[in-house]
C-alpha cells in the first residue's frame, strides 16, 4: 500500500483527463502549485496512466471524449482491483440532472460542471484528498490490526500445541517404553483421515478443519495413564484380572481430566471436545466388545475409530516390556483379522490403501533398535486378545 498523503502537499498525485487543451491548462494551473499533476488526453490513455507510477490519488475526468468516454473509463477503473478505490470527480460541460445521477451511480465521488470555478475545484479536490487519506490510514490500521491478530492467534495455537504435547508427554514419562508412539500415531491418524475424507461415510465429518483438530488431539489419547499406579503401568509380566480392570480405567481418567480442563476454559475449545472422544473411546471395538462402554459400530466416534487402529498397529510393530515387536506381516494379519470385529471395516480398508505411508511413518519415528523386524511375542500379556495398547 502506498503511504498516506497529507492533503495540500506534493505527495498527492492528481490525474487530469480531458481532450480539451484549454481545460487541461486551467486545471493544471490550479493544481500544480499544490500537487503532482499527470495528464491524459483520452480515455485509453487515462487507463494506462492510472495503472502506472506514480499512481493517482484522485482523477478529474471529463465525460464527453472521443473513443472511450468518461462513463466507460470509470466502469473500467472500478472493474480493476488496482484502480477500483481511486476517487473520481467528473468535470464536464453537461449540466443535466440525469447525467449527474448516472455518474454517481457509476461510482463517482463528485461532479463539477464547466466553466471551471477555481475555488470550487480546489475545495472539492481538497475534500476528497482528505477523505482518501483518512480511508487509506484506516485501511492501513486495519491491515496492521489483522496482522497482529493473526500473529497472536499463531502464538496461541503454538502455545496450545506445546501444551498438548507436554500433557501427552506426562503419560509417556510414566511409560517410557512407548518412545515415539505419539508422533507415529499422530501420523497414522492423519494418513487415515486423508484417505477417508472423500468416503461417503466420513466426508461430512472429516473436513479440513476437523482433520487438523483430530491430528492435534491424537497425542492426548493416553493422558489417563497418569492416573494408573506404577506397579501396574510398569509391570513387566502379565497383569492379573484385578490389575487389568484398573488399567482399563485410564480411558475414563483421561476423559475426566480433559472434561475438567474444558470446564475450566474461558471458552469452548474444539480440540478438547475431540480429545475427550479419543481418550474415552479409542478402546471401543466395532463389534461392541471393547471398553469402557461397549459401544458398537457407528456409535463409536469417528475420531476414536481412527485412533483405535493407529494405536493397535503401533503397539504391534514396536517392542514392549511384555513382548517383542511383531514382524510386519504378522501385524498386518492381526489388523486384517480385526476388520469388522475390532475395527471399522472402512478404516481397515483405508489402512491397507495407505500401508506404504504407515511403514514410512514407523521408520521415520522408530525407537532406537526397535522396529518391525522382531519375532512375534505374546499378544495376551495383560490383554485378552490384542496387545495392551494403553
Amino acid at each position: 500500500m502506498r503511504p498516506c498523503f497529507r492533503a495540500g502537499t506534493p505527495m498527492a498525485t492528481i490525474l487530469i483527463v480531458d481532450d480539451a487543451s484549454e481545460t487541461r491548462a486551467i486545471l493544471s494551473g490550479l493544481l500544480k502549485p499544490l500537487h503532482q499533476v499527470r495528464m491524459a488526453t483520452s480515455g485509453r490513455q487515462a487507463l494506462q496512466v492510472a495503472t502506472s507510477e506514480p499512481r493517482p490519488d484522485l482523477i478529474l475526468l471529463d465525460v464527453v471524449m472521443p473513443g472511450l468516454d468518461g462513463h466507460e473509463v470509470i466502469v473500467r477503473l472500478r472493474s480493476r482491483p488496482d484502480t477500483a478505490d481511486i476517487p473520481v470527480i467528473f468535470v464536464t460541460g453537461l449540466d443535466r440532472g440525469d447525467d449527474e445521477e448516472h455518474c454517481f451511480a457509476l461510482g463517482a465521488v463528485d461532479y463539477i460542471t464547466k466553466p471551471i470555478r477555481p475555488a470550487i475545484v480546489l475545495a472539492r479536490v481538497r475534500t476528497h484528498l482528505e477523505l482518501k487519506a483518512a480511508r487509506d490510514q484506516l485501511q492501513s490500521r486495519n491491515h496492521n490490526l489483522e496482522a497482529e491478530i493473526a500473529r497472536r492467534m499463531s502464538d496461541n495455537l503454538q502455545i496450545q500445541d506445546v501444551g498438548i504435547r507436554a500433557l501427552a508427554r506426562l503419560a509417556e514419562i510414566r511409560d517410557p517404553e512407548t518412545g515415539n508412539h505419539l508422533r507415529r500415531t499422530q501420523g497414522y491418524v492423519r494418513t487415515l483421515a486423508e484417505e477417508l475424507r472423500s468416503h461417503p461415510r466420513f466426508a461430512d465429518f472429516l473436513d479440513p478443519e476437523q482433520v487438523e483438530l483430530l491430528v492435534k488431539s491424537a497425542p492426548l489419547h493416553d493422558i489417563g495413564k497418569v492416573g494408573i499406579p506404577d506397579t501396574i503401568l510398569l509391570k513387566r509380566g502379565r497383569l492379573t484380572a484385578e490389575e487389568w480392570t484398573i488399567m482399563k480405567t485410564h480411558s475414563q481418567l483421561g476423559f475426566q481430566a480433559l472434561e475438567q480442563a474444558e470446564r475450566d476454559a474461558e471458552q469452548p475449545l474444539d480440540f478438547l471436545r475431540m480429545a475427550k472422544d479419543i481418550a474415552r473411546y479409542h478402546h471401543e471395538r466395532w463389534d461392541g466388545s471393547g471398553y469402557p462402554e461397549g459401544l458398537a459400530g457407528d456409535a463409536i466416534p469417528v475420531a476414536a475409530r481412527l485412533m483405535a487402529l493407529a494405536d493397535v498397529f503401533d503397539a504391534l510393530i514396536t517392542q514392549r516390556a511384555y513382548k517383542r515387536a511383531f514382524p510386519l506381516e504378522s501385524a498386518l494379519h492381526v489388523i486384517r483379522e480385526g476388520r469388522g470385529s475390532h475395527f471399522d471395516p472402512d478404516v481397515v480398508d483405508a489402512f491397507v490403501a495407505r500401508l506404504g505411508e504407515f511403514i514410512a511413518i514407523a521408520a521415520r519415528h522408530a525407537d532406537g533398535e526397535a522396529g518391525m523386524t522382531g519375532e512375534a511375542g505374546s499378544l495376551t500379556s495383560g490383554c485378552t486378545a490384542l496387545p495392551c495398547t494403553g
